[in-house]
C-alpha cells in the first residue's frame, strides 16, 4: 500500500478535537467520508513521502490542544503506521507476496545500481553453477523466448562479463561462457546480494534464516516446472549439471 498520507484535524459534535488519517489517492475521499459522519468542517492536508509523517504528528498535537510552533511534533509520540489487516498475516500467500515484494525491491535496486537486471544475474548464475551453455539451453532452462535471451546475452557480453565460443568438445557448437571478469564481478554482485537479505532478515537469527531458507527452497521445488519434455514423477530430480547443453 504505497498511497499518499492525508491527515487533518475536525471537530465531533460536542466541539472535542480530533485527528483524522487517511491513506488514498484522493484526499477528497477522505474528507467525504469524515463530513458525512460527523458532519465536520474537515481540511485535510497531502502529506506524501517523509514529510507526510511530520504534518501527521503536527495533526496530533493539534488536536490535543498544542500549539503548532513546528517544534511541538518532536513531543508526540508516532502512532501506529501499521496499515495491514491483522486477519490477512494468518494467510501465508498474502506473506510471501508482500515479503516477495520488498525482497524484489532490494534486489532490483542493488541491480539497477550496476545498469543490471534480474536476468543479467539469473544468467550470470546458471552459467557459473553450470558451465558453458548454448544460447538455446539457456533460453529453454530459464523459460525464456530466445530473442530475449540473446539481449541478455549480448549486453552481458559487451561489459565483458561473458564471452560466445567454440565449444571445446563440439567445435560446431557456439557455447556461451563466463568470462574470468564476469566470475569476479558475480562474486561481488552476490555479497551484495546478500546485504539485502540481512536487511530483510534481520529479525531472524542465523539458525532460523538457515531453517527458513530450507523451508523456500522445498517450496520453490514443489512449484518449478520441470525443463521442457522431462516428466515430473515420484522419482524426479533435478538434472545433472551438463557442459555445451
Amino acid at each position: 500500500m504505497e498511497q499518499p498520507i492525508v491527515n487533518g484535524v475536525a471537530c465531533d459534535a460536542t466541539g472535542a478535537t480530533f485527528a483524522v488519517v487517511g491513506i488514498s489517492n484522493m484526499p477528497t475521499d477522505w474528507a467525504k467520508v469524515f463530513s458525512s459522519l460527523a458532519d465536520a468542517d474537515l481540511t485535510l492536508d497531502a502529506a506524501a513521502g517523509r514529510g507526510g509523517e511530520q504534518a501527521l504528528l503536527r495533526a496530533v498535537a493539534a488536536a490535543a490542544g498544542g500549539t503548532d510552533r513546528g517544534d511541538s511534533h518532536a513531543e508526540v509520540p508516532p502512532p501506529s503506521m501499521s496499515m495491514t489487516p491483522p486477519s490477512v498475516l494468518n494467510l501465508n500467500a498474502y506473506l510471501m507476496y508482500a515479503l516477495g515484494k520488498v525482497a524484489r525491491r532490494r534486489l532490483t535496486e542493488r541491480l539497477e545500481a550496476r545498469g543490471l537486471r534480474l536476468w543479467h544475474l539469473t544468467v550470470m548464475t546458471l552459467l557459473a553453477d553450470l558451465g558453458p551453455q548454448m544460447k538455446t539451453a539457456l533460453a529453454s532452462r530459464l523459460d525464456m523466448n530466445a530473442s530475449d535471451l540473446v539481449k541478455i546475452v549480448n549486453d552481458l557480453a559487451r561489459i565483458g562479463q561473458v564471452d560466445c565460443v567454440r565449444d571445446r568438445t563440439d567445435r560446431r557448437r557456439v557455447v556461451v561462457e563466463l568470462t574470468a571478469e564476469g566470475r569476479t564481478y558475480l562474486a561481488g554482485l552476490s555479497a551484495e546480494i546478500a546485504s539485502a537479505d540481512d536487511e530483510i532478515l534481520a529479525p531472524l537469527d542465523a539458525a532460523e534464516r538457515e531453517q527458513l531458507g530450507s523451508l523456500l527452497r522445498r517450496v520453490h521445488s514443489h512449484l518449478e516446472r520441470p525443463p521442457a519434455g522431462v516428466a515430473r514423477g515420484r522419482g524426479y530430480a533435478p538434472p545433472a549439471p551438463r557442459t555445451g547443453d
